[in-house]
């Protein structure tokens, strides 16, 4: 019990109902949108192509939108975008339920995209606020293993709904949205969020941001490494499928068990690996993190059995585990504070590597093959921390600090 008090002291109450609230809203979240697929060929004359395109939609609008959003935070407030990008996101919810039109669908997918890169980085941007330094390591990770729990939970009950095609899953997503947003606003009004969004040091201007932002030599370099990682990271949730269906003995079934292993090990290791990373850069955690990517990726070029897959996909998930929590950790420490908003959201750039990852694995798995294919993107996950090197390169001539360097408890 002292433990648990001690734990719920350690940060701010805000941080605590965000954290937890992150487990509900990714469970109903992945409860749904990993099933729209289907839903739209069951319900939809729309072909595989269209739906695929409607689908993308969302990632593309969201490259820039968490930049227009994170900067829109640093300028009228967190709580103010927060919550609109949650009430708006209730109906793309119920609208998937209800609509009809492939156009519909497709304006629905934009705005879900655009929502998801409004509240993501501003939450982080928040998190951040209300968290001492030598802390927010630490508060990541939770906030990681939290996007975890509600992963691994939520496509169990989707799946139920999705073989009959029920709209059923979007309806309840959008009403436990409704549930969190409600309980968001009263917490933010009862904590003082206001008073604490009035102590700025600076007044910030889209324009402002926007031109600090993309001057930013370190920041440019980051951007570039995130692009690269997030090609090879793509792989997994939509070439990887295809390649095990291709060379294994049920191979669906070993991919829906690599998932698994995936969501399980984030869940396990996630502690053990903060405090590791702890004790180390962030610079570190993302060089050694990449090279695990490498090794995973070689692992599924060349593996020929079932066990050979799983123990890739550990490897692959040990460097999730160090790179996701570890990015957040470099925003942090590259933002000026008073655009740290605009910072998180431009982080959304990235998704350009989610959009050319599909479409290249694609073309090398049907042309080449999936060695050449698993190869390459672990050539290219080793590739993006050169630039993250000379991202930390660039901010220490600069500032004659480490890019990286965290105070420590």
């Amino acid at each position: 019990m002292n433990r648990l008090r001690a734990f719920l002291q350690e940060y701010h109450p805000i941080v605590h109902s965000l954290v937890v609230g992150t487990i509900f809203v990714r469970a109903a979240g992945s409860m749904s949108m990993p099933f729209l697929f289907l839903y739209l060929s069951k319900h939809t004359d729309m072909d595989a192509a269209t739906i695929g395109l409607t689908i993308g939609a969302g990632a593309l609008a969201g490259t820039l939108g968490g930049f227009v959003g994170g900067a829109l935070s640093d300028m009228i407030g967190r709580r103010r975008i927060m919550l609109f990008a949650l009430y708006v996101w209730i109906f793309v919810f119920w609208g998937f339920a209800y609509g009809e039109s492939p156009w519909f669908f497709l304006l629905l997918n934009l705005l879900s995209g655009l929502c998801r890169s409004f509240y993501e980085p501003v939450s982080q941007a928040l998190m951040a606020d209300l968290t001492p330094p030598e802390k927010r390591y630490r508060v990541f990770a939770l906030r990681y293993t939290a996007i975890n729990i509600g992963v691994a939970v939520g496509p169990i009950i989707g799946a139920l709904f999705a073989v009959q095609g029920s709209p059923m899953p979007f309806i309840l997503t959008g009403c436990i949205y409704l549930l969190y947003v409600i309980s968001l606003q009263y917490l933010l009004n009862r904590f003082g969020i206001k008073q604490i969004e009035g102590q700025k040091k600076e007044h910030v201007t889209l324009r402002k941001a926007w031109d600090v932002v993309i001057h930013d030599a370190a920041f440019r370099f980051y951007v570039t490494g995130a692009i690269l990682g997030a090609i090879g990271y793509s792989q997994m949730s939509s070439t990887l499928s295809k390649f095990t269906e291709m060379t294994m003995p049920d191979g669906i079934k070993l991919f829906a068990i690599l998932m698994s292993v995936n969501a399980i090990v984030v869940v396990v290791m996630q502690i053990p690996f903060a405090r590791w990373a702890e004790k180390r850069t962030a610079m570190t955690s993302i060089l050694v993190g990449n090279a695990c990517y490498a090794l995973g990726d070689l692992g599924y070029a060349f593996a020929n059995s079932w066990t050979m897959f799983i123990i890739a996909m550990t490897v692959f998930t040990f460097g999730e585990i160090l790179t996701f929590t570890a990015s957040d950790v470099m925003i942090d420490r590259l933002a000026p504070e008073e655009m740290r908003g605009a910072y998180y959201g431009a982080k959304s750039f990235s998704n350009l590597g989610q959009f050319i990852g599909p479409w290249m694995g694609g073309f090398l798995l049907s042309q080449y093959g999936g060695q050449t294919l698993f190869a390459t993107v672990a050539a290219i996950s080793m590739l993006g921390s050169v630039f993250y090197w000379a991202g930390g390169r660039v901010y220490t001539k600069k500032t004659g600090e480490t890019i990286s360097r965290q105070p420590v408890q």
